[in-house]
């Protein structure tokens, strides 16, 4: 009586396990080949409880979301002869399993055949448009020049190219420094041009202001001297008109002139006669000897 439940257990085990080695599920991310002792037998593209033999048969599953791979910058050159380094980057997906495990059998593999159909579709296209093109709007049509290019070879490995984009195209470093110096001496040789005009200005600028002050200084000088003469002139005048009305007060008011402009000053010493025709206002207010 004991064997009957230790049997029932046993076959209960065995069929879990064969449960277990026969049943398998796939979800909405991937896709499967079921193959026996190496050889695909049946393509699995949808999700859900799947079955196989069990012991026989195995599984290997595929990514079925888009990927991406980060291509390596390539230097390309332009249908103008012009060279760029263009970086670029695939989104892919596995269409075809069983073509692609025919063909690459693994991702990792597959990266080395995309870093190839990606230099040879990006020398083929950009080969044959200016450069000026492929840094204008126009790069969005090249990119997907590129990607045609790239998914007539991709499906052989049962991949679909779904899109290329550019991050970047520049110039190739050794190009973009000879660039830089040629616009650093053509500013220098600029910014030389323009100091030496603005200096050429500035001397032209301080000549007319210099031949300027010369002439209104001369101009001044010589209307000074109109005005001076012009008042001398005139002081001569009214002092011969002023000596003409009364000769003995004009000569006694140049006389207290000459007293107070040389007796003025503190310890003044004069040797002169008495008899000295200057001290003649002293002896008499007539100032007659």
């Amino acid at each position: 009586m004991t064997k009957g439940p230790v049997i029932s257990g046993l076959v209960i085990l065995a069929l879990a396990f064969l449960s277990y080695s026969a049943l398998f599920t796939i979800n909405q991310a991937e896709q499967a080949l079921v193959l026996q002792f190496g050889d695909p037998k049946r393509v699995i593209t949808e999700p859900g409880l799947k079955m196989k033999l069990p012991f026989i048969q195995e599984v290997a599953r595929y990514d079925k979301r888009v990927l991406d791979y980060d291509a390596p910058a390539e230097e390309v050159i332009a249908e103008d002869q012009k060279r760029l380094v263009v970086d670029v980057f695939v989104r892919y997906r596995i269409t075809d399993p069983l073509k692609f495990r025919q063909t690459v059998r693994r991702e990792l593999l597959l990266r080395d055949r995309l870093k190839s159909m990606t230099s040879n579709a990006m020398r083929g296209v950009v080969g044959k448009v200016q450069m000026l093109d492929l840094l204008s709007e126009k790069r969005t049509g090249i990119m997907h020049d590129i990607r045609d290019v790239m998914n007539a070879e991709g499906g052989s490995f049962g991949i679909e190219v779904i899109d290329v984009r550019a991050r970047r195209a520049d110039l190739p470093e050794a190009n973009s420094e000879a660039i830089y110096n040629r616009m650093k001496s053509e500013r220098e040789r600029e910014a030389k041009e323009f100091r030496a005009q603005g200096a050429e200005a500035a001397q032209r600028i301080r000549s007319l202001a210099e031949r300027n002050r010369t002439v209104l200084l001369a101009e001044a000088r010589k209307t000074g001297e109109i005005l001076r003469g012009e008042g001398d002139s005139q002081s001569i005048k009214i002092y011969a008109e002023a000596f003409g009305k009364d000769v003995d007060f004009f000569s006694f008011y140049r006389s207290m002139e000459a007293y107070r402009k040389s007796l003025s000053g503190d310890g003044t010493t004069m040797v002169l006669s008495p008899d000295s025709e200057f001290f003649r206002y002293f002896k008499e207010f007539s100032g007659k000897k």
